[in-house]
């Protein structure tokens, strides 16, 4: 096992303890019990409890732009953009465990600035995201909405942090989710052959890989 697969390794026990006693409970040393690690061993690749916190909000970016570097988005672009969505939305339980880390990190950000600025990583990766989808969309002549890039991708960003909260609260189930982007979706992209066009450009279908993930 190399460095970062150890960093990781303890990452994921950090979440273990989120999941269960929630962003005040973790510690180095109720880390290193999860892990099954010396104290000592655990401070050679996280120091503090706030170095902890940073790698367990790494984490979440990090599996979800794994997931967007390994997948394909091709075919008509609304398909191809509710795919790219849909890898942030708790629909199976690897999603549901990075959406719970995700809410824990928002909820606790209210009361404490050193996890608000943890937090961010995740916000500013998702806000990204919705940017390049947006933009591309934009440039290919696909965008219906008159509304600017930067408005739309907040309001893409917040369609989908809404429906992620809903879902892990039960209040909406997979299919309500997905039928809720399925409509914001048709109701801000052109498909090809369908006119109107956001920018008055002819529109293009990318076939290629994602444009990135959350960085």
């Amino acid at each position: 096992m190399d460095h970062e697969e150890r960093r990781r390794e303890l990452a994921e026990a950090a979440w273990r303890v989120i999941l269960r006693e929630g962003v005040e409970g973790v510690s180095v040393r109720n880390v290193a019990a999860e892990a099954g690690w010396s104290v000592g061993a655990l401070r050679h690749y996280f120091g503090t409890k706030e170095e902890l916190l940073a790698g367990a909000a790494r984490l979440v970016v990090e599996r979800v732009t794994g997931r967007f570097e390994r997948g394909r988005y091709e075919g008509p672009p609304r398909e191809a953009v509710r795919r790219m969505l849909c890898e942030v939305l708790p629909l199976d339980d690897e999603r549901r465990v990075e959406a719970r880390v995700w809410l824990a990190f928002a909820a606790h950000s209210l009361v404490d600035p050193r996890v608000a600025e943890e937090h961010e990583l995740v916000f500013d990766g998702m806000r990204e995201l919705c940017r390049l989808i947006v933009r591309r969309l934009s440039e290919d002549g696909l965008l219906v909405s008159g509304a600017g890039d930067e408005e739309e991708a907040a309001r893409l960003h917040a369609l989908v942090d809404g429906l992620a909260l809903h879902g892990l609260l039960g209040r909406l189930g997979s299919e309500e989710m997905l039928a809720a982007l399925d409509a914001h979706l048709a109701a801000i992209i052109a498909e090809p052959g369908e006119g109107g066009a956001g920018r008055g450009q002819e529109p293009r279908v990318n076939r290629g890989r994602a444009p990135g993930g959350p960085s």
